[in-house]
């Protein structure tokens, strides 16, 4: 074995004081300086001396170009400026992240769950947007992921990317423990779907503890881990609170041939949400412009790529709601729904953030949506950061706090009193509404028995259609002769507008196409009492 290899003497830069090393590489060393002004820390890569043939130097221009261009994404690490120093040396001065970078992190400390959603979820947004500007990290793997001050990660060292266009060249210091099949083989060749595989490594090593293909007390030199990734099966994390749900989106993510995977790291994001929403957790924001979020095609598809079918409608497309006429178990027409739910007094102050697991595709069958619990329980519930109107100034890069751009799952508070705001439209008194019994009383009067409280409907599902629409269904738990339901779309912070229908079951054209619709439904007897607490559920 070699011997480690010493420091390089950190260069001598004006308006900047040495500070300290923070690490080693194979083409450069990291120091910590402090800029005079403004007065901050900097972390500054400098190429090594004997590193500085016309190949690494123009791979280190190339990283300088690259990290400027995405350094705008909260979780890319920000570059301020590039030169080289008097003795000849390029180096990069970048953001200075104080902790413990990912690497340092899951060989020491069990990271939660929960956690490692955010983590995965933000990441995959920062590939994603590396990817629609045309750039492929190529050595995503949890040593490259810093995490800020505000605990937020920060790719980085993109010092091997390439562009998506790119499909064979040399795996020159690519890190074989996070590297998939195709990168690994003697003419390797990748893809969008790569970086995908990566990605999904570095979660899964953050989880497990270890590599993917890392056997505990077994051989784990680089022959070993090349031959596990490109024959073994993806084992478990080994962790009980690892639901069943991730360790199939890890699978799918590395699956061994590229098409077998997500088709992109925002389809990758979203399958992460759905396990946190599967969690009962707030779903991550996704750190991405509206048009990308809501353009679900898949690659190579839609306006330019000659098939118009895949277009996908207007975002301007007006949501058109059916007026739907009631009938009463006798036949005979009611009045307008907005008599009917007129009074409630309960109303959703939801607040949105973005969802959805990658969407069907032209041609498939929809897929299943998120079961939300009936009621929703307030007590689990976290309020999340409202959606940030198409135009409006998008956030400052970690001001962190994460803006929902897409409506999505609505975050539900108890809703008390809507049986007797709907009695109290018709007329009654809901303070003193009880059922006579036949039996008499010891007065000789009929006695009052107190009203049983209209049930929350249940299972009420959401799923996308091959169109587009959106389509609810529900189950009622205890169904009467003569029982209809309330429903209405879910918009944050408005009052929502309710109508009536007969069936449990209801189609919504969204009105930006692709973008998640979340419903409010309620049960109303015959008696027009109402559930107490409304169903509250989104598509994905």
């Amino acid at each position: 074995m070699s011997a480690r290899r010493e420091p390089s003497v950190p260069p001598r830069i004006g308006g900047y004081e040495y500070s300290e090393l923070l690490g080693m590489g194979g083409f450069a060393d990291v120091f910590r300086y402090t800029q005079q002004l403004p007065h901050r820390s900097v972390a500054v890569k400098v190429l090594l001396a004997g590193s500085l043939s016309d190949e690494v130097r123009e791979r280190f221009r190339t990283e300088a170009d690259l990290m400027a261009r995405l350094s705008h994404h909260p979780s890319i690490v920000t570059i301020y400026h590039a030169d080289v120093a008097t003795d000849g040396r390029p180096f990069l001065v970048m953001e200075y992240c104080a902790r413990p970078n990912l690497g340092k992190r899951y060989r020491t400390e069990r990271m939660g769950v929960p956690e490692v959603l955010r983590i995965g979820v933000r990441l995959a947004c920062a590939v994603e947007t590396a990817h629609q500007a045309g750039i492929l990290h190529r050595d995503i793997k949890p040593a490259n992921v810093l995490v800020t001050d505000f605990g937020w990660p920060a790719l980085t060292d993109f010092g091997i990317a390439a562009t998506t266009g790119w499909s064979s060249a040399a795996a020159v210091g690519m890190s074989i423990p996070w590297s998939p099949p195709e990168l690994l083989a003697e003419n390797p060749v990748g893809g969008v779907q790569s970086d995908v595989y990566s990605l999904a490594a570095t979660i899964y090593s953050l989880l497990a503890g270890r590599s993917p293909f890392e056997v505990p007390d077994a051989r784990n030199n680089a022959a070993d881990l090349i031959g596990r990734i490109e024959g073994a099966a993806l084992a478990t994390t080994g962790r009980s609170d690892v639901p069943a749900s991730l360790q199939a989106v890890l699978a799918r993510a590395m699956h061994r041939t590229p098409a077998g995977r997500f088709h992109s790291a925002l389809a990758l994001a979203r399958a992460l949400q759905q396990v946190e929403i599967e969690l009962l957790l707030p779903p991550t924001a996704l750190d991405l412009p509206l048009d990308v979020i809501t353009d679900l095609r898949p690659p190579g598809t839609g306006p330019g790529a000659g098939d118009a079918g895949d277009e996908l409608e207007p975002a301007n497309q007006a949501t058109r709601l059916h007026p739907i006429q009631s009938v009463s178990p006798e036949g005979r027409a009611e009045g307008r729904a907005e008599d009917l739910a007129e009074g409630l007094a309960g109303r959703v102050d939801a607040r949105f953030a973005q969802t959805g697991a990658p969407q069907p595709q032209r041609g498939q069958a929809a897929l299943p949506a998120v079961r939300v619990p009936a009621p929703f329980p307030a007590s689990r519930a976290a309020p999340v950061g409202a959606p940030r109107p198409v135009g409006a100034p998008r956030p400052g890069k970690r001001g962190r706090v994460a803006v929902a751009a897409v409506a999505g799952v609505v975050v539900v508070g108890a809703l008390v009193g809507v049986a007797r705001a709907v009695s109290g439209s018709l007329g009654s008194d809901p303070g003193t509404a009880a059922v006579r019994t036949t039996e008499p009383s010891g007065s000789g009067t009929p006695s009052a028995a107190p009203l049983l409280a209209v049930p929350t409907p249940t299972d009420l599902l959401g799923v996308v259609a091959v169109d587009g629409s959106a389509v609810f269904t529900w189950v009622n738990p205890e169904p009467l002769a003569g029982d209809r339901y309330l429903w209405g779309v879910a918009v944050a912070r408005t009052d929502t507008v309710m109508a009536v229908v007969d069936a449990p079951t209801v189609t919504i054209t969204p009105e930006i196409p692709g973008t998640p619709v979340c419903l409010e439904v309620a049960i109303v007897r015959a008696d027009r009492r109402a559930s107490t607490e409304p169903a509250v559920g989104c598509t994905s």
